[in-house]
């Protein structure tokens, strides 16, 4: 049976049946997409503290990252605060409604003007001697300003740094002197299918974050194929999701795969007016350096990737949910079948967060276990390489994405004789 047509926002419409009648013919003709070869990745680019210095400076000192959404902002006057680079960061929405960021530094000594991870204040006031700012990070206020001497607080706000919000992304340089312009870091072709999707009406679900030991980029190989569904997720999802076959298109730096539902089985009953992407996949997109992004049916998982600042074989993982559209009691989703339609239709957001946490939980308890063993080895000095199959593309892109970044060689695709 089919569920009545909401309307919900996804990527545009033609481009949905263009995938679906992918993965149908991918599920017929038991293939999966090809990346033409096999790579050699060496393992030192997960253990290399040199490597790890340069990428930390590179792709998370000098170029723009994702925050978060539209909605961890909410109205003028929320705020919350970032940790997770060597810059911290205080994000506000002031009072035009404007998103802006700061580093979380108060210009008398330093101290971090707010501690809390978020809500809402007209006032940012230091703890250390009370110095004051409102949200567009203006100096408003000093104790006994005559005994301490006189200074221009025009020249002593907040520092702030470059942000911009489209798409309902927001997006910071840590880098005062830096440059953020999200159509230009997204190629026109990512940037029209993420405004197709209309995040900035989701609302915020909840979130974890689960420090790991492995690093970063191991954390972002585990979302870069799905032949490991079979075994590693036999008794999760692999009950959901068809291992081993999926879409995949790059975009300059970053890339999507959509991973294949069981649900599309269903899907060949229906017409084609009532196909839905979410329903017969996951798309996962990958936004350079650090960031996964993965529309469901009832709302986005965002996962970040940081990296310890002394340890490459560390990392911490921060997972964000949200919810579609402006919802009260419920998220919609217009093809779904009506048992799984009046679920999202009716689940108060407590059991749409039990379910966000349950996905959550088995990339922490599988992906990420299998991640830390992954580093281990790695670290031993003895497994100089692992393995890219001609089935997992994403890593192949992936890792000469960066390598590419770094100045270094990229990852030939091997000569099948040279093996032997």
């Amino acid at each position: 049976m089919l569920a009545t047509e909401v309307g919900v926002s996804a990527m545009e419409r033609t481009e949905q049946l263009s995938q679906i009648k992918v993965l149908l013919s991918r599920l017929d003709s038991g293939t999966n997409v090809d990346a033409g070869g096999v790579r050699l990745n060496p393992t030192e680019s997960y253990t290399d503290p040199s490597i790890a210095d340069t990428e930390r400076d590179l792709f998370f000192h000098k170029h723009p990252q994702l925050l978060g959404l539209s909605c961890d902002l909410p109205e003028a006057g929320s705020f919350f605060t970032s940790n997770d680079l060597d810059t911290r960061i205080l994000a506000t929405r002031d009072d035009d409604g404007r998103f802006r960021a700061f580093v979380n530094a108060c210009r008398h000594r330093g101290v971090a003007v707010e501690e809390e991870e978020s809500g809402k204040k007209r006032r940012f006031v230091c703890p250390f001697h009370s110095w004051s700012y409102d949200s567009q990070g203006a100096l408003v206020g000093l104790p006994k300003e005559d005994q301490f001497g006189e200074i221009d607080k025009e020249c002593f706000g907040l520092i702030e740094l470059p942000a911009e919000e489209k798409y309902g992304f927001l997006f910071a340089n840590p880098d005062p002197s830096g440059t953020v312009d999200i159509d230009e870091l997204l190629g026109e072709e990512l940037s029209r299918e993420f405004d197709a999707w209309n995040f900035g009406t989701f609302g915020r679900l909840g979130g974890d974050r689960y420090e790991v030991e492995c690093n970063w980029k191991l954390a972002m190989d585990t979302f870069g194929e799905t032949y490991h569904f079979n075994s590693l997720h036999k008794d999760s999802l692999a009950n959901f999701f068809q291992g081993n076959v999926q879409c995949y298109d790059t975009y300059g730096q970053h890339h999507r795969m959509i991973l294949c539902k069981k649900a599309i089985h269903e899907m060949r009953e229906w017409p084609e007016d009532r196909w839905e992407i979410t329903v017969a996949g996951l798309p996962v997109y990958w936004i350079f350096p650090n960031n996964i992004v993965m529309p469901s049916d009832f709302g986005l998982y965002v996962v970040r990737a940081y990296p310890d600042e002394s340890n490459p074989g560390r990392h911490t993982s921060v997972i964000s949910f949200y919810v579609n559209g402006e919802k009260s009691g419920a998220a919609k989703s217009s093809t779904v079948p009506v048992d799984r339609q009046a679920l999202l239709e009716t689940a108060p957001l407590e059991v749409l967060s039990e379910i966000a946490q349950g996905f959550a939980a088995i990339i922490r308890d599988e992906d990420y276990v299998a991640s830390a063993s992954q580093q281990r080895s790695a670290e031993t000095g003895a497994l100089q390489h692992v393995i890219f199959g001609r089935n997992e593309p994403a890593l192949h892109h992936y890792h000469n994405t960066y390598r590419a970044a770094l100045d270094m060689d990229l990852l030939p695709l091997l000569d099948p004789t040279s093996m032997k």
